[in-house]
């Protein structure tokens, strides 16, 4: 039962994130009038660095409130987030070097990727 229950709260946060990140962005895009820079995809990478940052310390004991909010929300919000997340604590474990490999490794791919899924697609 406790499985059932933490998949609705991940799908409840999902769903939240999700359309929160619709039309926040869509604001975002009005305000800036976004040419040839993503401001929106920008701005809710960022707050959700932020929101993971204070998440993780307001509720560290509380896992309802890490599947709603973390993995549901942010989740849904972005997943750039938890990249920075798991950036961060690599450093704090002394693992710089895996950081730093982390980091490029999915920048480029990430980039190589998209790029080869369009060009598959087309």
């Amino acid at each position: 039962m406790q499985s059932i229950i933490s998949l609705l709260y991940i799908g409840l946060g999902g769903f939240l994130g999700a359309i929160s990140r619709w039309g926040l962005g869509n604001t975002i895009k009005k305000i800036f009038n976004e040419g040839n820079f993503p401001f929106s995809t920008l701005i809710i990478n960022l707050l959700g660095c932020f929101g993971i940052g204070l998440a993780y310390e307001i509720w560290e004991n509380n896992n309802n409130a890490k599947l709603l909010i973390i993995i549901g929300f942010l989740g849904g919000f972005t997943t750039f987030s938890t990249f920075a997340h798991e950036v961060l604590l690599l450093i704090k474990n002394g693992n710089t070097l895996y950081a730093v490999f982390y980091v490029i490794l999915s920048s480029v791919l990430g980039v190589m990727l998209v790029s080869l899924g369009m060009k598959l697609s087309s």
